[in-house]
């Protein structure tokens, strides 16, 4: 397998209502701290994906939070998160409070697991005794089999749980069956950014639901696109459906999509509204994406209605947000007439090829060889910190470790991937870079 398919791994959902321990279920499992804890219901809200490892297994777990318990019809709120979630992984956990016992809200969500095609593991959560195991065992009229009676907070029948998880979870997902074949692309976007113009035009039909009312697709539409003579899958991640709009969580639900097509795909294409100027979310949106490690093209969209003063205000908005994703290749296109948007394959290729680069150990650490001594560490505290020498690790994004004799300050570690990319390319891609401090002897 090559290591540009392993980033691809099976996916868990873990769902239920506010405040039966999700987050804390979720920690437990990735065996870290990582997702938001709190007793305040609804406040798991942007990270959702997270890597974890059980016996050996990759996997990877997404924690659907983040909708406010307070709005009206929280059954319909939670229905709505269960959908996603059974969209997206490959198995889905339903969380449950034993000490609450089955609630309306969970009736409602069981009614969409069992017509699912998914495997389901029921996680009876808060058994901290065997007088909550004998409560725990009334979940069974939920009709989704054994209940796994555990503590997320004391760890207390986590194993079996994983375990289980283990044995329902795919040797490979589906995407594995592609390793060789179409490259992956997801198309990102906020709304009404032109994500579904873009794809029709590419895909040269009206596949994609296209409205001017924002987050009008309902479901994520693969499509396997002719262009520059090759086979493309692109994964369009268009909103949400309307009536969850209406929740406070809607942009939750738009990111939960946008972050499990970003996790499927090899490359992100980002499309801007060139038009209008850089918003927040555009800049969280393309910060997301160079955090998953994936390859990044930004495509500036409605090209056509850019003048000449609009093009003087984007150049200083993109120098200014855009500081930090210099690296990604960018095209102006118009969607929906189609002019430029045959650009993307070179930009595509681009990014790919540089994600995919492999720097050899010899010219490795021959470039932080002189690298060090054109420009060393500066002297902190008596001490100055030195790269003693590099690997790349791995690449699909390139990753490097650095063994160094003491820890490298933040500035200068941003310094060393600026080098690396002067150096060597890395066009489109993001670099990971780790660093190892030797340890101190102990006399």
């Amino acid at each position: 397998m090559s290591e540009a398919s392993q980033a691809v791994q099976p996916v868990l959902a873990v769902i239920g209502r506010p405040n039966v321990g999700k987050s804390t279920l979720v920690n437990r499992i990735i065996g870290r701290r990582e997702a938001v804890v709190e007793d305040v219901p609804g406040v798991t809200r942007d990270r959702i994906a997270y890597d974890a490892l059980w016996n050996g297994k990759a996997f990877t777990v997404v924690d659907t939070g983040g909708w406010d318990p307070d709005a009206r019809g929280l059954a319909e709120r939670i229905a709505a998160q269960a959908q996603v979630a059974v969209q997206l992984a490959d198995v889905v956990l339903f969380v449950v409070d034993a000490t609450v016992g089955i609630t309306d809200a969970d009736e409602a969500v069981v009614k969409i697991l069992r017509s699912a095609k998914k495997p389901v593991l029921l996680a009876a959560n808060k058994v901290d005794d065997e007088r909550t195991e004998l409560e725990a065992a009334s979940l069974w009229n939920l009709g989704l089999g054994e209940p796994y009676p555990v503590s997320a907070m004391h760890g207390r029948g986590s194993g079996d749980l994983l375990d289980a998880v283990l044995a329902a979870l795919p040797d490979a997902p589906a995407e594995s069956e592609e390793v060789g074949g179409p490259r992956r692309v997801a198309i990102v976007g906020k709304p009404n950014v032109g994500k579904s113009s873009l794809l029709n035009k590419l895909a040269g039909e009206e596949r994609a639901v296209v409205d001017d009312a924002s987050g009008t697709t309902v479901d994520p539409v693969d499509e396997l696109v002719e262009l520059g003579g090759r086979t493309w899958r692109f994964i369009d991640t268009a909103g949400i459906r309307r009536r969850v709009r209406e929740a406070s969580g809607h942009e939750y639900y738009a990111s939960l999509r946008t972050s499990s097509a970003v996790e499927r795909a090899e490359v992100a294409v980002m499309i801007v509204d060139a038009s209008q100027p850089l918003t927040e979310q555009d800049t969280r949106i393309i910060s997301s994406v160079a955090e998953s490690g994936r390859a990044l093209v930004i495509a500036f969209n409605k090209w056509d209605l850019v003048d000449e003063e609009r093009r003087y205000y984007l150049d200083r908005e993109i120098a200014r947000e855009l500081v930090q994703i210099q690296w990604a290749p960018t095209v102006n296109v118009a969607a929906k007439t189609g002019w430029h948007v045959d650009r993307l394959v070179r930009a595509l290729d681009t990014a790919l090829d540089g994600w995919e680069t492999r720097i050899g150990t010899g010219a490795l650490n021959s470039f932080l060889g002189r690298l060090v001594s054109e420009h060393p560490h500066p002297v902190r505290g008596g001490k100055q910190p030195k790269i003693l020498f590099g690997t790349q690790a791995s690449v699909a994004p390139p990753t490097f470790i650095l063994f160094t004799s003491g820890k490298l300050e933040a500035g200068y570690l941003r310094f060393v991937e600026r080098r690396l990319r002067e150096e060597f390319g890395f066009v489109g891609s993001p670099i990971h870079i780790q660093q190892r401090p030797r340890e101190k002897r102990k006399r």
